[in-house]
């Protein structure tokens, strides 16, 4: 099998928003964002998982931590599948195959990866065993960095491991930060009828849009700063996706259709094709 591959073909069932810039990078940067994305796409599917309770996801996620964290040169078969045992057929294909995306970086990046994605599997137990309760703008801050502006720090290291592209630790975490609260905005009303509010105590969808136009705004500084190379154009679609659906929402809008994200990004996948 063509882990590589496979890996493209899930990540583009997966997330139309991330498929195309992962798709176009180059060898070796490729598999290791693949990677990275799907880790955590794998974990994000179990801490957001509709039928299961927040006692087994707590369990599911630090189980998954735990097996990453004991990584030496990759992972026995059945590392991760005995901690699954008896959920194998509620978890989303990209859950129950973490082991193979883990392995899929090139051997000198991927305990970075492994160790970003047991930190975040361990900050989303945390989150999940308090059912998410967001009270003060610093716990939505604490949440945002732990799924979201610890990603963009990563992202980082992979651009410095890659070429050396230097980067803002303190935008990065506004990067990541920034698409987050844009997605809480865009699934308010879904979250809501989980029983979950990611807004602070007293926030309405106004405070929350500033605070996405705030941390945006660190979005735009760190992509501003990137030469033109593979991170570069890896950024530009999902910052350019997140300007966009935060526009379309404050219109009344509930997200961009089709066509409004063609538009929006069909001049960057060109500009990206012929600089590659």
């Amino acid at each position: 099998m063509d882990l590589r591959r496979d890996a493209l073909q899930i990540l583009k069932e997966t997330s139309r928003t991330f498929y195309i810039p992962i798709s176009v990078l180059p060898s070796g940067l490729q598999e290791a964002v693949a990677s990275a994305y799907l880790c955590m796409r794998a974990i994000d599917e179990i801490e957001d998982h509709p039928e299961l309770d927040n006692t087994t996801k707590t369990k599911l996620l630090r189980n998954i931590s735990l097996t990453l964290q004991s990584g030496v040169d990759g992972f026995a078969v059945d590392a991760f599948s005995v901690g699954f045992s008896g959920y194998e057929d509620s978890l989303a294909e990209v859950s129950v195959r973490v082991r193979e995306w883990s392995i899929l970086a090139p051997e000198s990046i991927a305990p970075r990866i492994w160790d970003a994605t047991a930190a975040m599997a361990d900050r989303m137990a945390y989150w999940s065993e308090r059912n998410w309760k967001i009270d003060t703008e610093s716990d939505l801050d604490r949440y945002t960095f732990g799924v979201a502006g610890a990603v963009g720090l990563l992202l980082s290291d992979l651009w410095a491991w890659y070429d050396g592209t230097p980067t803002n630790r303190t935008q990065a975490i506004g990067f990541g930060r920034g698409l987050q609260a844009v997605n809480i905005l865009r699934n308010h009303s879904e979250d809501l009828k989980r029983g979950v509010d990611f807004y602070p105590e007293g926030w309405t969808k106004e405070n929350l849009q500033e605070y996405a136009r705030r941390n945006l705004a660190l979005a735009d500084a760190y992509t501003g700063s990137l030469p033109a190379g593979p991170a570069l154009h890896f950024c530009q679609i999902p910052l350019t996706l997140a300007h966009g659906t935060l526009d379309a929402l404050a219109s009344g809008k509930e997200k961009l259709s089709r066509s409004d994200v063609f538009a929006l990004i069909e001049p960057l996948i060109g500009a990206n094709i012929k600089a590659s």
